[in-house]
């Protein structure tokens, strides 16, 4: 039998690769139970929204990865199979999906004539056609029939070997760092930047032992970020909290500097979960931060500021349409968010990831003309109470499965790769 094995390994994201693949590819390599020479490891890369165009170079730096096929070349790979180097592949290996739509594992697959193995986060899907799925924990399980368990194993959370080491928030010297998310989008941008930046200045009034910063977007830069904090740029600053911000570097560490002194740091590295998962608290808008927040069990609170419902245009599928179009979007923006603040009021709808998992509110939702003080005070109450934070952090790993997964992900791969 061919002892040559190609794992292929898909992927999308800059996040995914980082605490994903990186960590299962240095556990892979570890085991000595696989012949490493005869082992070549693959990473295809499929677009992502979030994409910074840099995944490529960082996945080339990781020595413990073979060759990387970039986004742009990806249909071409799975549509004709072509890749742009012409790659030649062993008689055996498995396709492991770590990050993107979990249907391409089933397609490349299929035309490589290779067995499958998916880590499933939250859904399991194509399992008629997937041959092993890895469950971050029991519930997902639980969705499946029966008939299939049998190639199904329970590995835990990949996110949990990233929070494990860090527990501990507070700094060493007793310095508490909060963590401010306005998002990508010049919906959010325009209402987040100034609104936090007052938050920031109201919170410091009252607590000058705290650190602010700021995970830049990988999508915008620093300078993008920083335009939103100024009163030429920006006429909702007025409304929100008369706090202006301007771009200083000192250090060569740049940061967003308030009005009123306030130095809020800027992190641009992403994805930056070290930074993240060392403060005690973070304020986000809707979106995809609070799924990302969630996963790292950080407490949070979620803020959906209407003060300009013309401004929220950020919406999905027919109503993000609507609200678009040219010279009467501004009409359906106005009605579609007026509906929606009226419908979440009266349902009690929740919008942040984590309290759609739990179906019910464990992280504090905010939303409508919300006040610097309210939220503010929201805030200090919080850091004054250690516990009411510990259960916020308890609720959110409840949600998520346990370490380790890592580890078990690589053994379910050695054991395929040695026919066990």
């Amino acid at each position: 039998m061919d002892s040559y094995f190609d794992l292929v390994i898909l992927s999308n994201g800059p996040g995914e690769i980082t605490t994903w693949v990186l960590p299962i590819v240095k556990q892979i390599r570890s085991l000595s139970t696989i012949n490493q020479e005869n082992l070549r490891i693959s990473l295809i890369l499929s677009p992502c929204p979030h994409a910074t165009g840099n995944e490529v170079n960082i996945a080339r730096k990781l020595p413990e990865i073979n060759r990387v096929l970039g986004a742009e070349n990806f249909f071409s790979f799975l549509l004709w199979g072509k890749t742009i180097d012409n790659w030649e592949w062993y008689q055996r290996g498995l396709v492991l999906f770590l990050g993107g739509d979990q249907f391409f594992t089933v397609v490349i697959a299929k035309r490589l004539g290779f067995l499958s193995l998916v880590y499933a986060e939250w859904d399991a899907r194509w399992y008629r056609y997937i041959d092993y799925f890895a469950l971050m924990q029991q519930s997902i399980l639980d969705k499946i029939p029966s008939y299939f368990h049998g190639k199904c194993y329970l590995v835990g959370d990949l996110m949990a070997d990233i929070t494990s080491n860090n527990l501990q928030n507070i700094g060493s010297n007793g310095t508490i760092k909060i963590g401010l998310l306005p998002g990508s989008k010049s919906a959010k941008l325009t209402q987040g930047v100034p609104f936090l930046m007052a938050i920031a200045s109201y919170i410091y009034k009252y607590n000058n032992n705290v650190e602010f910063i700021i995970p830049v977007a990988p999508t915008i830069t620093p300078e993008i970020l920083a335009s939103y904090g100024k009163k030429e740029n920006n006429n909702l600053i007025e409304q929100l909290g008369h706090i202006t911000g301007e771009l200083i570097t000192i250090n060569k560490q740049l940061y967003l500097q308030t009005s009123d002194g306030i130095k809020i740091k800027l992190i641009s590295k992403f994805p930056c979960y070290e930074e993240i998962t060392k403060c005690q608290l973070c304020l986000t808008t809707v979106g995809a931060n609070t799924a990302q927040l969630g996963s790292l069990t950080m407490p949070m609170i979620v803020l959906i500021p209407t003060y300009q419902l013309t401004a929220m245009k950020s919406w999905d599928g027919i109503l993000g349409l609507l609200a678009n179009l040219p010279i009467i979007g501004d009409y359906f923006a106005k009605l579609i968010n007026w509906i929606v603040i009226q419908y979440t009021v009266k349902n009690k709808k929740l919008y942040a990831w984590p309290n759609i998992w739990a179906k019910k509110e464990i992280v504090p939702e905010l939303i409508g003309h919300l006040k610097v003080e309210e939220v503010g005070n929201l805030v200090l109450d919080l850091l004054n109470n250690e516990d009411k934070l510990k259960q916020i952090k308890s609720d959110l790993q409840k949600l998520r499965g346990s370490a380790g997964a890592s580890e078990k992900i690589s053994q379910i791969v050695a054991n395929v790769i040695n026919n066990k």
